[in-house]
């Protein structure tokens, strides 16, 4: 455990984002004068780095050293602070960061800013480096991606427009990454169908809502949306389209996600509707893996989930990968790859691994050490590399916290096959719409204020008090 003393309490966030990047494989605790008198006297005998902040400067004692900041005013102290605590962790630990001291920041969002005001490329990227400290090759990945990504919101409604997102928080089992809302088929089944007549009671609240806005896109994810039965999507797809006017809709993503859920007679149900993209997602091709995090189909399933895909019709197909699991090396990342290179999807969602608080991740870890969370360099250029040689460009990009080796997930794709919602709701620019338990609806103002209204998690819940949770969308656009 690294337990951090800081004499601020409004810098607790960037602190413990930059130490934990530092020392992933440890715990890292930041004690402040706003801690509990308690926790201060069980943590502080324990404190390994001192962090002492003023106005204009600061020291962090550590492993016996000094290290002293004077803000000189050049730039705001909380980038000058952040600066130097980069520069001092990576003097104690030998270290360099692939993203530097960004947390809390999307990395394209420099990148936009900059080029909005006209910046050339090699200021841009300049900037990361010399500001940041991120590396070249992260810096030209955020600038080639923040290109790509305005050339496809170009086209997007943000004002008189909206997308629209609907969660089906149904899973065959939950991985032991996962900390999304999802909850085991098997012991919901029976409240299924009530939980579909919820969903169209929201969508017919939007419809109406919404009349005359122009919806961009529709995405049905979870959870895992194929747990429902084929006669389940028949019917909520059918109305979805009764109740929306689909011309102007320049993507319609349905997550097949999990082999197990998949089968032709709900796969021509998506094609049937005109589902424009669809996923079926692996994680690993390495099946003592795929036992480990819980996902109980095979590999062998996931490829014949795939192919049966194809035979359906779909031409937009992506898989998601995730690096960084458990006990997996190089040489698997590289088996896994290969393999997909095989089955040439159209797009490729490589995620890097994060640490959930909400997950059982983390009593994994506990039992057998973060030692096992193994991503790097090379693993990352595997991924990169499988991508280039399927014609795939990258065209999204997000960080969070607690990522496995402080990388990213990046989202590659062929020409036309490029996932709209992704960057949108990463971007926050249009106001999305969201149905279902534990879904957030995010409305977007003119002046970039947003603000949301969330579903109630439980499942039961929700289909007891979806009056109420319709109301609470009425107020939000009622603003």
């Amino acid at each position: 455990m690294t337990v951090v003393e800081l004499n601020w309490n409004n810098y607790e966030y960037d602190v413990h984002s930059l130490v934990k990047a530092f020392y992933p494989e440890e715990e890292v605790l930041v004690v402040t004068p706003a801690s509990k008198e308690e926790k201060q006297a069980e943590l502080l005998p324990l404190v390994s780095i001192r962090i002492a902040m003023e106005e204009k400067g600061a020291v962090v004692k550590a492993d016996g050293q000094e290290f002293v900041f004077h803000h000189t005013g050049e730039d705001g102290y909380k980038d000058c602070f952040k600066r130097f605590l980069y520069r001092t962790l990576s003097a104690l630990t030998g270290k360099e960061l692939p993203w530097g001291n960004l947390t809390g920041i999307r990395p394209t969002k420099i990148a936009y800013s900059l080029l909005d005001e006209g910046k050339s490329e090699e200021e841009i990227l300049a900037y990361y480096q010399s500001r940041h400290f991120v590396s070249r090759e992260k810096a030209e990945l955020s600038l080639d991606i923040a290109k790509r990504e305005r050339k496809l919101l170009s086209g997007v409604h943000y004002e008189g427009g909206y997308s629209l997102y609907i969660g089906i928080p149904f899973c065959p089992t939950t991985c032991l990454y996962c900390s999304f809302t999802s909850y085991p088929i098997a012991a919901y089944r029976k409240l299924t169908d009530a939980y579909v007549d919820c969903l169209i009671q929201e969508m017919e609240f939007v419809a109406g809502e919404f009349r005359g806005k122009i919806l961009d896109s529709v995405y049905v994810g979870g959870g895992t949306p194929t747990t429902l039965e084929a006669c389940q999507l028949e019917r909520m797809i059918t109305r979805l389209k009764e109740l929306f006017d689909f011309t102007t809709v320049r993507e319609f993503t349905v997550e097949a996600g999990r082999a197990d859920s998949i089968t032709e007679e709900k796969l021509q149900v998506l094609h049937r509707h005109g589902v424009t993209r669809i996923s079926v997602n692996p994680q690993t091709m390495k099946q003592e893996t795929l036992d480990i995090i819980g996902r109980r189909a095979t590999v062998a399933q996931v490829e014949e989930a795939y192919a049966l895909a194809r035979k359906v019709g779909f031409d937009n197909i992506n898989m998601d990968l995730i690096l960084g699991l458990p006990g997996e090396l190089e040489r698997d990342v590289q088996r896994t790859i290969d393999r997909v290179v095989e089955l040439a999807p159209d797009s490729l969602t490589v995620h890097s691994l994060a640490i959930k608080r909400a997950s059982r991740l983390n009593q994994w870890i506990r039992e057998n050490g973060g030692s096992m969370l193994r991503n790097t360099d090379e693993t990352m250029r595997i991924a990169a590399q499988g991508a280039k040689k399927l014609g795939l460009e990258p065209y999204y990009l997000y960080r969070q916290k607690n990522m496995s080796g402080n990388f990213e997930n990046v989202g590659y794709a062929a020409e036309g096959k490029l996932g709209l919602y992704n960057i949108l709701i990463m971007e926050e620019k249009q106001t999305i719409v969201a149905l279902g338990a534990g879904s957030i609806t995010k409305r977007v103002f003119p002046d970039g204020r947003i603000e949301r209204s969330d579903n109630v998690k439980d499942v039961a819940l929700y289909i007891e008090k979806i009056d109420e949770m319709i109301e609470r969308k009425r107020e939000l656009f009622r603003l």
